[in-house]
């Protein structure tokens, strides 16, 4: 997610937790007596934050038809300085199978979000957890407000963390003194993520694990930098790397392909609010896209690379079709030279009837002041599930989890500046699995998704394994939602079981080695 204007929140670096189990060391395991409670003071003027405590509790649930009884620890581990400092607290949900009771081959799944100032909330309880936030089967928010069982999580056949980098969810720096720059970047980010996930995996003795990372939107370019970071600096290899809704993972666009690309998610949108022609509404999504996908790469590139040395009989004709697949009229694409911006799409493309279109899933609609303009005046998803999200999380997290603060849950938090320079996650990714080869990968993008869209995604892989010596261990799955397609009940369900089956698949077979 890029929108500045989430991560303009300003920061109150504290907390308390009463009632919480703490030490100094790791959660306890499963099958170990918990920690005595320890009382912490509350001062009449602030609120302390202690970076290493936690509190567990014990729970069941039922995940397609068998029950599941789980541990759920919640808490704070510190990010460790090189002097052996800590110099901040992550906050961190972890959910263990506790009926499991030889670790070393049950799998653990290291979850990240994006933003990059976003909290872990988002898969936490609406994809892969075992509690799922109240909302219809589409996404869109209900009252009241809270959690339910989620039957479709991943927790039958993985274990879960969900992690919260500095500044989200109830994630600190220890003193106000600590520089922005010891988290706030691309490499930064990636380093001392690595450092604490070694961390994590010695103190719950998780080392013979297979392992796998999860990532959403910035998210995905976090565990694709970690996945060589990991082997790196930590010498930890890794069986699978999921990347949910990717960015563009430091492969760079031209003018050329930036414009081209994009079509095809113009297209989808399009054939969802039914703003295509008879012949091509009639088709299904999938049967339809192909045709699009096929003109992108094969006609559209070409004659964006011309310029305006392109005929004028070939342009005319590429903006008939341009036009014929978006759903966006000849004229306006003529106007733009073939490179209709994202942002004037989603104030186009329903113009006529009123509304526009969501930036992170166009199946959402809004209402803006004027139908004139050129981009929408607000995200009409995000306020939607920012809605439905933010109430069920703080609720959890007191009520059920047993996790009591006074501080301010940063669904976005104080980030930046962030510093993006030496982005190259697609090729870090690229030399982690071609030094591992037990390391495989798979994609999951929803058709509707406008900032991270399913076609850039495809583009993605065909760009980073330019050999196609790593394709046999890449996949890519599409669904029809937007870019947290897990909200949309049936994508749910499908997704959680993608997962699923890519974790049993990508596990060695006893014995087989990891070699070529």
């Amino acid at each position: 997610m890029k929108n500045p204007l989430l991560l303009a929140i300003v920061l109150s670096c504290s907390c308390i937790l009463t009632n919480a189990q703490q030490r100094p060391s790791a959660p306890a395991p499963t099958n170990a007596p918990a920690a005595a409670p320890v009382k912490e003071e509350k001062s009449s003027n602030n609120l302390t934050f202690n970076p290493d405590s936690f509190v567990a509790t014990d729970h069941e649930t039922t995940i397609k038809g068998q029950k599941i009884p789980y541990r759920a620890t919640t808490g704070t581990m510190p990010v460790w300085d090189e002097d052996g400092k800590a110099i901040a607290g992550l906050f961190y949900t972890f959910y263990e199978r506790s009926d499991v009771k030889d670790r070393t081959t049950r799998p653990l799944v290291i979850s990240f979000n994006g933003g990059p100032g976003s909290a872990a909330v988002w898969m936490h309880i609406a994809y892969t957890g075992p509690r799922l936030l109240n909302i219809d089967d589409e996404g869109y928010p209900v009252q009241p407000y809270g959690i339910k069982e989620n039957p479709y999580s991943i927790l039958d056949v993985a274990d879960i963390v969900f992690v919260n980098p500095v500044n989200t969810g109830y994630s600190r720096p220890t003193s106000k003194d600590v520089p922005g720059s010891k988290f706030f970047g691309v490499r930064a980010d990636i380093k001392y993520l690595a450092e604490w996930i070694g961390t994590f995996v010695t103190r719950n003795n998780r080392w013979a694990s297979p392992k796998y990372l999860i990532g959403e939107s910035y998210g995905t370019t976090r565990v694709s930098g970690l996945a060589l970071e990991l082997q790196s600096s930590q010498w930890m290899y890794l069986n699978g790397v999921i990347l949910v809704s990717p960015t563009t993972l430091g492969i760079e666009r031209g003018e050329v392909s930036e414009s081209a690309l994009r079509l095809p998610y113009y297209a989808a949108t399009a054939w969802y609010h039914k703003a295509l022609s008879p012949d091509l509404q009639q088709k299904d999504l999938t049967d339809m896209l192909p045709e699009v996908e096929n003109f992108t790469i094969n006609e559209l590139l070409p004659a964006i690379s011309k310029g305006g040395f392109l005929e004028d009989a070939k342009r005319k004709e590429i903006a008939a079709k341009m036009a014929r697949y978006s759903g966006i009229s000849e004229k306006v694409i003529l106007q733009s030279n073939f490179d209709v911006p994202t942002s004037y799409f989603w104030k186009e493309l329903l113009r006529d009837k009123g509304f526009t279109v969501g930036r992170l899933d166009s199946r959402y609609k809004g209402i803006d002041r004027q139908d004139v303009g050129d981009r929408p005046d607000f995200n009409s998803e995000l306020t939607s599930w920012l809605h439905s999200f933010t109430p069920a999380i703080n609720i959890y997290l007191r009520n059920e989890l047993n996790y009591k603060t006074d501080m301010k849950y940063y669904m976005f938090g104080p980030v930046n500046p962030w510093d993006r320079s030496g982005d190259q996650s697609a090729e870090n990714l690229r030399q982690a699995m071609a030094q591992n080869p037990y390391l495989h990968v798979m994609v999951q993008s929803g058709y509707y998704d406008g900032a991270c869209d399913y076609f850039n995604a495809k583009y993605n892989m065909w760009q980073m394994d330019p050999s196609g010596k790593l394709k046999d261990r890449m996949s890519w799955k599409g669904y029809r939602s937007g870019h947290m397609m897990y909200l949309r009940k049936e994508d749910l369900q499908t997704g959680n079981e993608d997962i699923r089956q890519f974790i049993k698949q990508s596990l060695p077979k006893p014995g087989q080695p990891a070699k070529y």
